[in-house]
């Protein structure tokens, strides 16, 4: 059965972006979300894209993740002003830098080590207005990228098949990586490539980042996602 027609998996997804008070995303993106997901799930001349446990859940479970930067970001609008704004904390430490939706056109993102396309493409189809590279190495899983993005028709979407460090990226805006390495590892291999000012972030385990909870460096977004008990982690630096 195809997520198109996955009701109780939509209603989890849907309920989900409802508790996070999302901006509502278009039918046409919701339905590009579900084309993402079945693409994964049943696309096999790739090889195995994702477990058999987890292609049971992708929407609850993996598009919801994956569309959590949009939310932290799309949280922080609701300021009267447009600009790019800073969260420092009570002794005045910058901690993180937050861009709001409307400063969004023309920005850059790049995704270290995307895979199979999560986070990088429920952001690309949640963000049209900025400029998205997927950088990846493994050759399997550049092709099948390629052929998702065709296949959705994603113009915002750049697939790059190197190392992130190879990939010639430079001043970018934002870099995101999901349960790629431990925080620290994976901003040593971000902040080259990010400009001043630009911000990183990362989806963790909570567990796996809650040393960092005193950390005046980083912003620290804990959540959970839809039938999941272990909590989850949003962790956001920015480059000074």
């Amino acid at each position: 059965m195809g997520y198109k027609t996955n009701i109780e998996q939509q209603n989890l997804l849907n309920q989900f972006l409802k508790e996070h008070i999302l901006s509502e995303l278009s039918k046409e993106q919701m339905d590009k979300l579900y084309d993402f997901a079945d693409l994964v799930v049943e696309t096999k001349q790739f090889g195995n894209l994702i477990s058999a446990k987890d292609s049971e859940k992708f929407l609850s479970r993996h598009i919801a993740d994956s569309l959590v930067p949009y939310i932290y970001i799309d949280e922080r609008r609701k300021t009267k002003d447009e600009r790019l704004f800073e969260e420092k904390d009570e002794r005045g430490t910058l901690s993180s830098i937050v861009y709001q939706r409307s400063d969004l056109s023309s920005k850059t993102w790049a995704d270290m080590g995307a895979g199979a396309g999560c986070p990088v493409f429920p952001l690309a189809i949640a963000m049209p207005e900025v400029q998205f590279y997927a950088v990846e190495p493994r050759h399997m899983r550049v092709e099948f990228m390629n052929y998702a993005k065709e296949k959705l028709g994603l113009k915002n979407l750049t697939v790059v098949g190197k190392r992130f460090e190879t990939s010639g990226l430079a001043d970018l805006d934002f870099i995101s990586c999901r349960a790629l390495s431990t925080f620290e590892n994976d901003w040593e291999r971000a902040q080259p490539a990010l400009k001043k000012g630009g911000l990183f972030l990362t989806l963790k385990s909570f567990n796996s980042i809650s040393h960092l909870e005193n950390d005046p460096a980083v912003n620290i977004w804990k959540y959970k996602l839809p039938n999941e008990e272990q909590d989850y982690a949003l962790v956001t630096r920015g480059n000074k």
